[in-house]
């Protein structure tokens, strides 16, 4: 007689803001917050087997999956520090895994395809760096299709949403506001456009309001401001489609850097 399957406490979602590609070197307060909360995670799910990143930095025409066993490290930046260009995060890919989030995407009715040659990009190695330094956590990226919305990319994420009773972690990589515009470099106070979107964002999960989410181009204060593209947003929604009912946040940052870029990183867990 087989022995019963071990039920697997689900693992949480999680949303990071990955910053510029400087915050691989400038952590601030976010990177040694996001390491400390990857240790906590290994040790309260020791089954920890692969994790999944959505970044805006790889966009396709349609969903895509990376099933590369080796992914390569892509400094997909210019003009920054030559240190920045050494760094590597040699992380295994997992072509299983892959598959298996292309059978789910699949299954959803979600037309996906395998990329074998894709390298990690800033967006997924740089708070990969913060969260799991030692790099021995295989990772899998899911593409972000061009011309999705917020309910589309949900949708991503919910497919997945099995994946969290898996031992996988799914997270999504973008950045709380993204006004590249606004950037001119120097320690600053936070912009109030940034504190009052930020908190508006916050205020709504705690509410476990995703009508109001879905719809904060609308909704939230300064939004368009916050984002004159959806792209580094969308994330936030993989992460919320991979959570489902589990909207509890847990704040692990609320650091604004350069005054315009908002590092907001959260957990999605289970509500007690």
């Amino acid at each position: 007689m087989s022995a019963t399957p071990s039920v697997t406490v689900p693992l949480p979602a999680l949303f990071v803001s990955h910053g510029a590609p400087l915050f691989a070197l400038d952590a601030g307060t976010t990177g040694p917050a996001l390491t400390q909360w990857g240790s906590s995670l290994r040790a309260q799910h020791p089954g920890l087997r692969g994790i999944v990143v959505m970044s805006p930095h790889w966009m396709a025409r349609s969903v895509q999956v990376m099933t590369g066993p080796q992914p390569a490290t892509w400094h997909d930046f210019g003009g920054f520090p030559p240190a920045l260009y050494e760094l590597q995060y040699p992380a295994p890919g997992s072509p299983a895994l892959a598959q298996e989030v292309l059978a789910l995407l699949q299954a959803a009715g979600v037309a996906a395809g395998g990329d074998a040659a894709r390298p990690f990009d800033h967006g997924a190695w740089v708070p990969l760096m913060h969260l799991f330094p030692q790099a021995d956590v295989p990772v899998v990226q899911v593409a972000l299709p061009v011309g999705a919305g917020p309910a589309e990319v949900y949708a991503l994420g919910a497919a997945l949403r099995s994946l969290r009773s898996q031992g996988v972690l799914v997270v999504g990589s973008g950045s709380m506001t993204h006004n590249l515009a606004e950037f001119f470099g120097g320690a600053r106070e936070p912009a109030p456009y940034v504190v009052a979107f930020s908190r508006w964002i916050e205020d709504a999960l705690a509410r476990r309001d995703l009508p109001a989410l879905l719809n904060y181009r609308s909704q939230a204060p300064h939004a368009a401001r916050a984002h004159p593209t959806e792209d580094h947003f969308l994330p936030l929604f993989f992460a919320l489609g991979a959570a489902g009912d589990d909207l509890h946040a847990n704040y692990l940052s609320r650091e604004v850097m350069y005054s315009m870029l908002a590092m907001d990183a959260f957990a999605l867990e289970p509500v007690h």
